[in-house]
């Protein structure tokens, strides 16, 4: 019984996301802009059907720029991007195609929000390495601590080499 109420549920969630409504016109006609709902700069696709060209315009003060829609077999696809500085609220669109002329509607409903990650550099002092950025790394080299450290593992390295070549001589390995 548990596993035929979790396929309904799944079944009734996807047919859900499925086919969650985008704008469409009110006269009718065949034109969805996704995602329904834009914020103020959000880049949105539009597709329209029922155009017997392969071309068209769709205008909206909406938009950033005039959309060129193309496509074939009567739907025409195209993308804009929605102007930054618009208040929430509808905005018609007028889709033009060949002789067919087309009106929608696109609701923006929230301001800009701003980015969840920074999108330049912080500003922000160097803090406890300010005093290591006043050093010139060119003209300090290793010190004599560095030089003894090196001749020692250099020294330890031979050493090893030499023992490993008397054992194999010997026959030992």
């Amino acid at each position: 019984m548990g596993s035929l109420r979790l396929t309904l549920c799944t079944t009734l969630l996807a047919v859900t996301a499925l086919t969650t409504p985008a704008a469409h016109a009110a006269d009718g006609e065949a034109v969805a802009v996704t995602p329904s709902s834009p914020a103020p700069g959000t880049d949105i696709a539009l597709r329209v059907s029922g155009c017997a060209d392969r071309t068209g315009t769709a205008v909206s003060a909406a938009f950033v720029a005039d959309v060129r829609l193309t496509g074939a077999d009567g739907t025409l696809v195209g993308e804009t991007r929605v102007r930054t500085e618009l208040r929430a609220g509808s905005y018609d669109v007028q889709v033009t195609c060949g002789d067919t002329s087309h009106k929608a509607a696109v609701t923006v409903v929230q301001e800009p929000s701003p980015h969840t990650s920074p999108v330049a550099p912080v500003q922000a002092g160097g803090g406890g390495t300010a005093h290591l950025a006043a050093v010139d790394a060119r003209s300090a080299g290793p010190g004599t601590a560095q030089a003894v450290t090196g001749l020692v593992l250099a020294g330890v390295a031979a050493a090893a080499v030499v023992l490993r070549r008397v054992r194999r001589s010997r026959g030992s390995d």
